[in-house]
């Protein structure tokens, strides 16, 4: 009898060790092209007129720095991503570089309908113009359904090149409540010092975003998914938050939140931060060395192609990014997936 039970032991372990190979076999994931930190630092970041359009990776570089954990994280969840992706029916071959489209388009599906994720705005104000009204905050809330579902009417302008990728995330945002802090402080900083004195609430399960005057012209900046629980989520300078009220041309359409949203998602920026070797992990989106700003004229051409100016994940003016990719959707979409580091918003 014991050697019948060792036997089927045996047979039960060698059965799973043939699962796992078939497993490793099936995703093949190369993670040869990961990269975390980059060489921005604070007296890097590009300003155009005084402004700094995202401070996501010279945050990330920070927390970096602070938790020698992040990088293993983040490294989990692109490993669980470009899994993700791979073992999708109808995908391609590719690794998610932009070498050979193994992550354009939704692949087959992934079974987790529309997505809402409920947000909570933290408007922290020094004076009464920084205390930006309901209907602000309900524009940009606005703003990020249009975007995320593309239904925002700009797809026409849209070249035809990139029509076909214009995508509906189907992600959807509602909002679940503000609160609202006067404090005598002017300006925040990009140290998380407003997270500390107004912590996230739920951010398992909910979106904060703090609304507050950052300073030093930053618009905004956002966490991606695996940094701390205590500092997630993303901020916004108020005249850079909805498209209504107290906001600032050429940042008053809202977009500066869809951008930042974008990385609280985990997309990176769609010229990599780094030259044509460098790139977003996305294979629908050209590579490109380089943001574009203003308004650019179409074909920009950057790395042999043509850029995708308009994607909400470059440095364009508002009135000029109107669209996410497939493949972006795709990449967006994985976060929400079982295991995945923003699981508990789908459920």
């Amino acid at each position: 009898m014991f050697l019948s039970l060792a036997a089927l032991a045996l047979i039960f372990t060698s059965c799973e060790n043939d699962k796992n190979e078939i497993s490793q076999e099936q995703t093949k994931v190369d993670m040869s092209d990961f990269f975390v930190h980059t060489e921005t630092d604070e007296n890097d970041e590009r300003q155009r007129n005084g402004v700094t359009q995202c401070y996501s990776m010279t945050n990330l570089n920070r927390l970096l720095e602070e938790d020698p954990q992040l990088y293993k994280k983040m490294y989990d969840i692109e490993y669980q991503t470009r899994a993700n992706i791979l073992l999708r029916p109808g995908n391609g071959n590719g690794n998610g570089n932009g070498n050979n489209g193994g992550d354009g388009g939704d692949g087959g599906g992934d079974n987790l309908g529309v997505i809402n994720i409920p947000v909570y705005v933290h408007v922290i104000y020094s004076n009464s113009q920084q205390n930006i009204s309901a209907g602000q905050i309900q524009s940009q809330i606005d703003v990020l359904n249009e975007d995320f579902r593309a239904t925002n009417g700009d797809a026409s302008q849209v070249p035809g090149e990139f029509t076909g990728l214009v995508a509906d995330s189907e992600i959807e945002f509602t909002l679940a409540g503000t609160f609202r802090h006067a404090d005598s402080r002017s300006s925040w900083g990009t140290n998380d010092a407003m997270k500390a004195a107004y912590p996230p609430v739920t951010p398992e399960t909910h979106l904060n975003i703090w609304v507050c005057n950052i300073g030093g012209g930053i618009l905004g900046y956002a966490q991606f998914p695996g940094g701390p629980s205590s500092t997630d989520g993303v901020v916004v300078s108020p005249q850079y938050f909805g498209n209504t009220g107290f906001v600032s041309a050429p940042f008053n359409g809202g977009r500066t939140t869809t951008h930042e949203v974008g990385h609280y998602l985990n997309l990176r920026h769609i010229w990599g931060d780094g030259r044509c070797n460098r790139d977003d992990f996305v294979s629908d989106t050209p590579k490109s060395d380089a943001p574009n700003y203003g308004c650019p004229s179409y074909p920009t051409v950057n790395c042999r192609s043509n850029d995708m100016t308009m994607n909400y994940m470059d440095y364009v003016d508002d009135a000029c990014m109107y669209m996410f990719s497939e493949g972006q959707k795709t990449r967006m979409r994985t976060v929400f997936a079982a295991g995945g580091p923003r699981a508990a918003m789908a459920n």
